[in-house]
């Protein structure tokens, strides 16, 4: 998927979703579920670039985080 498919899809109405942890000022990382693709975007920058990741990338990325890999 390309940076302009997402974007497309993202004006058709996803979804977008950030965690709970969030700072104070809402600095986070904002996340949908796209019809093959998870979205990612800046939420300072709702309109910015959307990053599509397939959804076994993702998969593998949350396993890493859980498992302390994101860790400083």
């Amino acid at each position: 998927m390309s940076v302009n498919d997402a974007t497309s899809e993202h004006e058709a109405g996803s979804t977008w979703r950030k965690s709970q942890r969030c700072g104070a000022a809402g600095d986070c990382v904002e996340v949908a579920l796209g019809s093959d693709a998870v979205l990612m975007r800046d939420s300072k920058d709702q309109q910015g670039p959307i990053l599509a990741i397939a959804p076994s990338a993702w998969r593998s990325l949350l396993s890493f985080a859980r498992a302390g890999g994101l860790d400083r």
